[in-house]
């Protein structure tokens, strides 16, 4: 009897915390995105049908939104998943000071995210900024980073891969470790060098790992928001203006809850595409593999 609903209770919990802090939340926002609810009447919203989204889809800012949102995700995650795997590759050697330098790079994941922010935004500051002085040693004049169209993507772009490149490096490292030196033994054995061996023995035993961090950097690129809105508040001219931001403005500026709900419900659907997508060449690597 016991083993029969041992499991249950076990997951017992779990399953109740995602009802109640995520199923439950989600199924409310929706229903939220078919009404027009101001912010200081929370509850006082009247259905409006599918307006919210009609508006939404025939908003330029919306996909002004939708584009800033796909241009940080795609550099955020490419940039973050290259650097990190490279690092880790980079680390898995064995040097004098490997444990050092392990922890240096590390650092960054542990430094809060609004402190994060906090000294990026010093770095980036246009009038005594570090990032200035460098440039300026150039020759070259003082910038704006976080007020100028130019730079604003860039700036937070590159803040966003400091702060969580080091996950990818530690996940890829221990995947690294995990390999046998038996394998590369082997592979030297049979003369192959570092670029055959990388492809024959590192890389289809790193692969699966390299694609499950690039999916989780995807869809928390996707909802990232602390960082964006301390360093620019979706500026400068709404150029990193994302989703999760637009929502924020939409709530708290504009107080139209029901179209916050609605461009939520929107990036939703769009992490659940990236999610769609990613099990679907899950399933095609599985099938090349039989």
């Amino acid at each position: 009897m016991w083993q029969r609903i041992s499991p249950y209770i076990y997951i017992g919990p779990a399953v109740v915390y995602l009802i109640i802090f995520m199923i439950i939340p989600v199924v409310q926002g929706i229903q939220l995105s078919f009404t027009k609810t101001p912010l200081v009447r929370p509850d006082g919203g009247t259905g409006v049908g599918l307006e919210n989204y009609s508006r939404l889809l025939s908003s330029p800012q919306f996909y002004n939104s939708l584009g800033a949102t796909i241009l940080y995700t795609a550099a955020t995650v490419i940039f973050a998943v290259a650097i990190g795997a490279g690092s880790a590759l980079l680390l898995n050697q064995a040097f004098k000071g490997r444990t050092i330098v392990r922890a240096i790079i590390t650092f960054p994941w542990a430094v809060p995210t609004v402190a994060t922010a906090l000294i990026f935004s010093w770095i980036f500051n246009r009038s005594d900024g570090v990032l200035n002085e460098v440039v300026g040693v150039l020759g070259v004049g003082q910038q704006g980073w976080l007020v100028d169209p130019k730079f604003g993507m860039a700036a937070v772009v590159l803040t966003s891969v400091w702060k969580v490149m080091p996950l990818v490096m530690l996940v890829v490292l221990a995947s690294l470790q995990s390999i046998p030196s038996e394998l590369y033994e082997a592979t030297r054995m049979d003369g192959a060098g570092a670029l055959e061996t990388f492809k024959a023995v590192t890389w289809p035993h790193i692969a699966p790992t390299v694609r499950v961090v690039t999916l989780l950097m995807t869809i928390w690129s996707i909802r990232r928001f602390e960082i964006i809105y301390l360093l620019t508040g979706g500026g400068p001219v709404d150029t990193t203006n994302t989703l999760v931001v637009n929502v924020y403005r939409q709530a708290f500026s504009n107080q139209e809850l029901g179209r916050a709900a609605a461009i939520g419900a929107l990036g939703l659907v769009l992490s659940l595409l990236v999610t769609v997508v990613y099990f679907m060449m899950e399933r095609r690597n599985a099938a090349k593999e039989a």
